[in-house]
């Protein structure tokens, strides 16, 4: 699985049109409030996941939940029955590798949809023809290479199929900055979807 991103849309893109599908929409407003809200903690962080629920759904199930959000959320689910809201997952297990995490997570029914943040340092292809191939060089050679760019992606998917990723970059560091757009890391779409089969 690659969680290198394709090309982005333009960095401070706006948010997605109104063109997209309500529950695509829905995805990607909470795919960048996620992103945010995982700024605000800084970088060099760890992987996070999250598990996103129908507001309306959510609401009707459990009505004291209406206790617990913001009246501007309970009002936006009221709106759009495609409203999401985000649960972080607390106590991920310690594993080897993205791959690994992502094989052991599975989700019941009553989520919607995933969504994971996790951070990389990509270089551009012309860079990446140099890297050694054993991993400690690979390892040396990408964090000293002043190409380097460090990234936090955003994805999310729904079990309906939509997805939407945001990506920010260090050097970049603002919310106006973040590239987003559906599909612009697929690999790690893909493996994430799959946590909802």
């Amino acid at each position: 699985m690659s969680t290198e991103p394709t090309e982005p849309t333009p960095a401070g893109s706006p948010a997605p049109p109104s063109s997209i599908p309500r529950a695509q929409r829905s995805l990607a407003d909470a795919v960048v409030e996620i992103e945010q809200h995982v700024a605000t903690a800084g970088w060099d962080a760890p992987v996070r996941v999250f598990a996103l629920v129908r507001t309306a759904q959510a609401l009707e199930a459990s009505p004291e939940l209406a206790d617990q959000l913001a009246p501007a959320v309970v009002a936006a689910a009221q709106a759009d029955d495609t409203h999401l809201t985000s649960i972080e997952q607390e106590g991920l297990p310690q594993v080897a590798d993205l791959e690994e995490l992502l094989g052991g997570i599975t989700w019941p029914p009553s989520v919607d949809g995933t969504a994971i943040t996790v951070e990389r340092v990509v270089l551009p292809p012309a860079a990446e023809e140099g890297m050694p191939a054993e991993p400690d060089a690979a390892l040396d050679y990408l964090m000293s290479h002043p190409d380097r760019q460090d990234v936090r992606i955003a994805v999310g998917v729904l079990r309906t199929g939509e997805s939407w990723s945001a990506i920010r970059t260090r050097a970049h560091d603002a919310d106006d900055a973040v590239a987003t757009g559906p599909d612009l890391v697929p690999g790690l779409l893909v493996a994430l979807g799959a946590t909802l089969a």
